[in-house]
Order: C-alpha cells, then structure tokens, then sequence
C-alpha cells in the first residue's frame, strides 16, 4: 500500500516535469521576461515598475512592437526585412511635407502615410514574390534607398512641429481631463477597460478550451490551464493598476490601445485564418507547400505589403512621439524588430514564431534598455548586452530543437 502510494506522487511529478519540458519552448520567454523584471526592479530600488516608468517604457517602446508584428511573420515564412527603419523614416517624413508645405489635415497625412507604406510594400513583394530575388537583397537595397528618399524629401533638415492631434497617437493618453488625479482617486478610463479586457480574456481562453475538449483535441492538464489563466489573468490586474491607480498614473496610452487591437487581430489571423496557416506552411516547407496548392508567392507579396502598413504606422508614431521627423529617424529600428522576434521564439530557418511571443521579446528589450538607462548604464554596454542577449536566445532555440529531435 505505501509503495504505491509513494509510487503515484513520484509518477505525477514526472508528468509534471514532462509537460513543463516539453513546453519549455513556449514559456522560456515569459519566465525570461518576468526574471529580468524582478532583476531590474531589485537594482533599481523599485524604480522600474513605478506608474510613469511603465507608460514609458509602453509609449518609448511602441513602435518597435509594431514592428516586431509584421516581422515575425516575414520571419515565419522564411524571410527578413532589412527595411523597415528606413520606410518608417521616409514615411515620417513623408507626412511631415503633407502637413506642413502642403496644408493637408493630420487625419489625411496618417492615411496617406499609411497608403504610402503599403505601396512600398508592394514594390518590395514585387520582387521578392514574383521576380525572385532573395528577400535580403530587396531589402537591403530598400533600407539605402528609403533612407536616400528620406533624406532627399527633407533636404537633410527636420520638419517640426506637428499638429497636437497627430503627437496624440504617439504620446498622447486617452482622455486625460477627465479623471484627474487631483479630483479622482482612480483613473476609471483606465480601471474599465481593464476590467473588460480582463473579462474577455478569461472568456476567450474558457471557450478555446471548451471547443478543444468538444473535438477531444484537449493536451493541456486542468492545473496548467489555471496556472496559464492566472498569471495572465494577474498580469492585467497589475497593468491596470499602474496605469490607473498606483500613484504617479496617467491613464492608458493611446498606443497601448492602437498595440493592443493589432496583438488581437493579428493573433486571430495566424492562429485561426486560411491565411496564417499558409504563412506557417510555407516557412515550414516551402516545395511542399506549392505542391499542395498554397500560392506561395501571393503570400510572400501580401506579407510585404502588410510589413509596409506596420513600418508606416510605427513611423507615425515614432514621428508624433518625436513631434519631428529628421532623417536620421527610425536608425536601427529593424534590427531591434529582428531581434525581438528572435528572442521572441521565432526559428531561423522559419516556420516557427509567434505574435504574443514577438511582442514578449520586445518587451524584454525595451526592459533591458529602460533598466540599464535607470541604472546609469552607458550605451555602449548596453549594445554588448543585448546582442549577448539575443546570441543567448538563438542558443538556447537551438538546443531545444536538437534536445526535442533527440
């Protein structure tokens, strides 16, 4: 009798420790995050998790996230985009001439902007889709090229200012008059939608389940089902708190709504659309893919075409955020995105990435960079750290993929 009983708790530790391993590759990222916090949050004497240093690192970090969105899916089909640094540059610029020498409203320069940014994608998928040049040399070329038209729009001068309406989408807060903290003691903009995106979240993950119980498609043990919707569950409450009640809060950032709805829509699309099926299909294999019918060039070209639209918009960001566009905007932005997706779980031969795990390793980034600044940390460590960072993650995704082949 007690052997098996001492059998069965050894046995379920097993399984457990099984399950965890076999998920390592999903939840390395989250634990990485989460270690980094509490690291940054010891060494800066609480600093870094302070309401405003929160909607700083959200609003400072906004545009890269953006970026690391259309990236990982470029990725995950088995390319790269070298240029979006420069698009998002040339599209700053851009709506800087439409609003200031040519008069155009701030609402007609964004959505112009954003048109601008889906014609380049379309001449860079052009060539990488249907010409079939290597996406590397097209957007090579594209990161020279933007960046010469960048400079050549502005005359090597800055545009500034902009008007209000557009630095809102950048910097700006969800109206900020109407709770103040002088009369308020919560910021109830801020305080609901929290509450609702907590609501739908443990819906959304209820009905996921349910539906995979339904069709006997079910993996995950009841205990990691819950773990999984607490620590996300937390994770809202303690947004919404720093953001709109800890002392120092501002309320929600506008780009944290425009991330958010993006986050969404784009997680639907590659999880649950025909579309994002074929992105994983053709970066998983592409000769297979076309010999099962996937138009792999479309693909390739609605991919660049969509990588345009995000570079476009993160350079309006960045542009409102900056309240100028010069021509030296958005340097490095791609090799902040690359190494986002990186970080974030994507494999380099393609096929494998996620957007929530993109957004992660932003995120990871953009702590690195907020706590080391609060650290008095100089940028040139900085760089070294985080490219020992990125070389760590590359590693550490290709030991698991030789530990799970063996």
């Amino acid at each position: 009798m007690s052997s098996a009983s001492a059998t069965r708790p050894a046995s379920s530790r097993s399984e457990v420790l099984g399950f965890l391993t076999s998920r390592l590759r999903q939840i390395g990222i989250f634990v990485a995050l989460i270690v980094i916090v509490l690291l940054f949050q010891v060494l800066t004497e609480g600093r870094l998790l302070t309401a405003g240093n929160v909607s700083n690192i959200i609003v400072q970090n906004s545009y890269i996230l953006i970026l690391a969105i259309g990236m990982v899916m470029i990725i995950i089909a088995g390319h790269i985009d070298l240029s979006v640094g420069s698009v998002a540059a040339f599209v700053g610029a851009m709506t800087g001439v439409m609003v200031q020498d040519w008069g155009l409203p701030w609402w007609a320069a964004i959505l112009l902007g954003l048109l601008v940014g889906a014609i380049v994608g379309c001449w860079q998928g052009f060539w990488v889709a249907y010409v079939g040049i290597p996406a590397f040399i097209v957007t090579l070329a594209g990161m020279l090229l933007f960046r010469g038209l960048t400079q050549i729009v502005l005359g090597n001068t800055q545009i500034t200012p902009f008007p209000n309406e557009y630095r809102q989408l950048g910097g700006g807060y969800l109206f900020p008059q109407l709770f103040p903290a002088a009369t308020s003691p919560a910021e109830w903009i801020t305080v609901g939608l929290g509450l609702l995106t907590l609501v739908m979240f443990i819906g959304s993950q209820l009905r996921g389940r349910m539906k995979r119980a339904k069709l006997n498609l079910e993996t995950e043990p009841a205990w990691w089902f819950i773990v999984k919707v607490a620590f996300g569950a937390g994770l809202i409450l303690f947004l919404t708190y720093l953001l709109g009640v800890a002392p120092g809060s501002r309320g929600t950032p506008i780009v944290l709504i425009v991330l958010g709805v993006l986050v969404v829509v784009y997680t639907a699309v590659m999880n649950r659309s025909v579309f994002g099926r074929h992105i994983y299909a053709v970066g998983g294999n592409r000769h297979a893919a076309d010999l099962s019918g996937i138009q792999s060039r479309k693909i390739d070209f609605y991919l660049f075409v969509n990588m345009g639209v995000l570079a476009a918009l993160a350079g309006i960001i960045f542009t409102g955020r900056l309240n100028s566009a010069g021509p030296g905007a958005g340097n490095l932005f791609e090799l902040d995105a690359i190494a986002a997706s990186f970080i974030g779980g994507a494999a380099v031969q393609g096929g494998v990435g996620t957007v929530v795990g993109a957004i992660t390793g932003g995120l990871i980034m953009g702590v690195l960079n907020n706590g080391m600044s609060l650290l008095g940390v100089s940028t040139d460590y900085q760089q070294f750290i985080k490219g020992l960072v990125l070389l760590l993650a590359v590693a550490f995704d290709v030991w698991n993929k030789r530990r799970a082949r063996g």
